[in-house]
């Protein structure tokens, strides 16, 4: 089958390791199935991965992706939750499991046809939402939906500053919290995906690092190291930072001082549920808010997807096709 691989490691110039051709159909463990792949969608994890971080050498060659929508072999239409852990180890929540794991870590994943996952880890696809819809849900739109609805700690009205408006993630929590009766400022350095980020119920854009008009309720933080004093500084006393991210970096100063004389909060989220993704999935078709999808691609042009990742050419979600 054909799939798009992680065949070596280059932290400066990560495409150098991806592979496009034929690999072997997927093993199929006890208690686990296949899933025909109609659509899935790139993300961070998955450029961060041709750097080597958290992929080990010993697993190359790794069939990249976290995130799929298809038919499974009874033909039913299912999303694919990527978070392979088990709920009794993390006290009901698999992403607690010390042992977890997404798919391309540990097990092949889902840029290729078909994709091997345990049976518990499908969801029904609401026949409201398209494949490459559904295909964007399982990393980044439950990412800002765990981080928006179970650890920010909010009521409609908050106000929620959102670092970075032009990646998948930032771009969720853009349109859920807005659907979602939140107050939503975001920054950008682009004037353009400020611009966008307004057509997605943003009720106020700035320039990133720029002096807000008050302080807000909650931080969703995405960036890291950038961003990370402006996300602090811009917090009310009491305020929340929620991080589940750090694409410019992972070691910002801590400032402490900031931290406990104003009593912040930073609290991590990581990825979300099976539960939490079916919940998603209907609150969508509840809204009907949408996954803003940047461009769709053929898997044979998965290497254009990444070159736009890695270049930050993208608003919202690529979504390959195979």
């Amino acid at each position: 089958m054909f799939a798009v691989t992680a065949t070596r490691f280059d932290a400066d110039d990560p495409l150098k390791g991806l592979t496009l051709g034929e690999r072997p159909e997927p093993e199929v463990p006890g208690g686990w199935t296949t899933v025909t792949v109609r659509a899935t969608a790139l993300n961070h994890h998955d450029l961060w991965s041709l750097k080597g971080v958290g992929l080990s050498e010993d697993r190359l060659p790794m069939i990249l992706g976290c995130d799929a929508a298809g038919v499974d072999e009874d033909g039913n239409e299912v999303i694919v939750h990527s978070v392979i852990g088990d709920p009794d180890r993390g006290g009901g929540d698999e992403t607690l499991d010390p042992r977890r794991s997404l798919l391309s870590e540990t097990y092949p994943g889902t840029f290729a046809e078909r994709v091997a996952v345990p049976r518990r880890n499908l969801v029904p696809k609401p026949a409201e939402l398209s494949f490459a819809e559904a295909a964007c849900l399982p990393t980044a739109w439950l990412t800002a939906y765990r981080m928006l609805f179970d650890k920010a700690g909010l009521q409609p009205g908050s106000t929620v500053l959102v670092q970075g408006a032009g990646g998948g993630v930032a771009t969720a929590l853009i349109a859920l919290g807005s659907a979602a009766g939140y107050r939503v400022w975001a920054t950008s350095r682009s004037e353009a995906k400020r611009e966008r980020a307004l057509e997605l119920g943003a009720d106020a854009v700035f320039e990133s690092g720029a002096r807000l008009p008050e302080r807000v309720d909650a931080v969703m933080e995405t960036v890291g190291q950038a961003t990370w004093s402006h996300s602090l500084k811009s917090l009310r006393p009491g305020g929340r930072i929620v991080v589940s991210g750090a694409t410019s970096g992972q070691v910002p100063p801590a400032e402490l001082n900031r931290v406990f004389f104003l009593q912040l909060s930073v609290v991590g989220s990581t990825m979300g549920t099976r539960d939490q993704l079916e919940r998603l999935g209907r609150f969508l078709v509840k809204s009907g808010v949408r996954p803003r999808i940047d461009r769709t691609l053929p898997l044979a042009g998965a290497r254009d997807g990444f070159a736009a990742m890695h270049e930050g050419d993208l608003f919202g979600k690529i979504v390959f096709t195979p």
